[in-house]
């Protein structure tokens, strides 16, 4: 995969957790962007979705987590 996953994702929340732990388990390169961190992560995620997670593959996004490549 070219493009970095950028995985969105807020504190307290287990789906955000089993995504990360995901995201790990299959070895992907990902960057964590905690909505609740910065503000500029939050307006970015709104772009996707009012939830959380949610997983940018490249130029596929996945609002939540099916545990499995977007």
């Amino acid at each position: 995969m070219a493009d970095k996953v950028i995985l969105y994702t807020a504190p307290n929340c287990g789906t955000s957790d089993a995504a990360r732990a995901g995201l790990t388990e299959m070895g992907v390169d990902f960057e964590e962007r905690n909505v609740m961190d910065k503000q500029e992560y939050f307006d970015e995620c709104l772009k996707y979705s009012i939830v959380v997670p949610v997983v940018v593959w490249g130029d596929r996004v996945e609002v939540g987590w099916k545990g499995r490549h977007g």
